[in-house]
């Protein structure tokens, strides 16, 4: 079988299994890989999904929005690391997130954080931004710009 097929065969199960329904991954290890298969960064969303006011305004106002999902489609790998307080995630997942916080020092929500795939921190915006998708979409390409 041809080595290429069977290597996008590959890309295509990890994001399978990597990406929810929004194309968002709770899985930091599959992103990783899918990272480096890509050649992208990834970011790390850091919310309350259920209960902080300002994750819910910049998910409705920027991360649901079709401009930042076409643009995420092809440019980043995306990570929810959620603290929710009314609906449940796996104890696995927990432990993750809860690792995932104390790494890279996040004590707010929502925070955004782009790394590379080893895990690098390349840029980080704390708090709601205004603006909508396009001012989002510039700060993450600001971000990797100076990560060059």
């Amino acid at each position: 079988m041809n080595k290429n097929i069977v290597a996008f065969g590959s890309v295509l199960l990890l994001a399978a299994r990597l990406l929810g329904a929004e194309g968002w991954g709770t899985d930091i290890e599959a992103a990783k890989a899918l990272a480096k298969k890509q050649g992208q960064p990834i970011l790390l969303d850091f919310t309350g999904s259920d209960w902080c006011g300002w994750c819910i305004k910049m998910k409705k106002e920027s991360l649901d929005q079709k401009a930042f999902t076409d643009f995420a489609a092809k440019n980043v790998v995306l990570v929810e690391v959620d603290f929710p307080s009314k609906k449940t995630i796996p104890e696995a997942t927990k432990k993750q997130n809860d690792a995932l916080q104390k790494q890279y020092k996040v004590n707010g929500f929502p925070t955004f954080v782009l790394i590379d795939a080893d895990g690098k921190e390349l840029g980080r915006q704390v708090g709601y931004l205004k603006g909508g998708p396009d001012a989002f979409i510039g700060k993450i390409g600001e971000w990797k710009k100076s990560a060059k």
